[in-house]
């Protein structure tokens, strides 16, 4: 009985973090735009940091244990909005004028049939 329950348990905080991780993408509108999937991504650069070394201040105080301090992380000159959207956008227009494409390429082996029989 046990078991079943601790299976039922782990299966239910596991859903309820994925569960919260999807309402925060919406809520973030990470999925939007890229101009406010950046501004999102700035937000957390700068909100994440303090809030770890709280928590770790705090586990620290709680426990007794001595937690060595994280090295900042990277900064990178790269932005994302240049390319947030860019491989869907291009595997997107690359469905979108397959069927025309394929219609173009049938044609034109078609052709090159009916002359290689004449």
């Amino acid at each position: 009985m046990v078991p079943r329950v601790w299976s039922l348990m782990r299966f239910l905080i596991k859903g309820s973090v994925a569960g919260g991780a999807v309402y925060l993408v919406y809520d973030q509108e990470l999925l939007g735009p890229s101009d406010k999937s950046q501004a999102v991504l700035q937000k957390a650069e700068e909100v994440v940091p303090p809030a770890l070394y709280q928590f770790s201040q705090y586990v620290c105080e709680q426990t007794g244990l001595k937690i060595p301090q994280l090295p900042a992380p990277p900064k990178f000159n790269f932005h994302i909005r240049d390319s947030w959207n860019s491989g869907i956008i291009k595997v997107m227009s690359a469905l979108s004028a397959a069927p025309s494409k394929a219609c173009e390429y049938s044609r034109e082996g078609w052709d090159y049939l009916k002359e290689r029989i004449k």
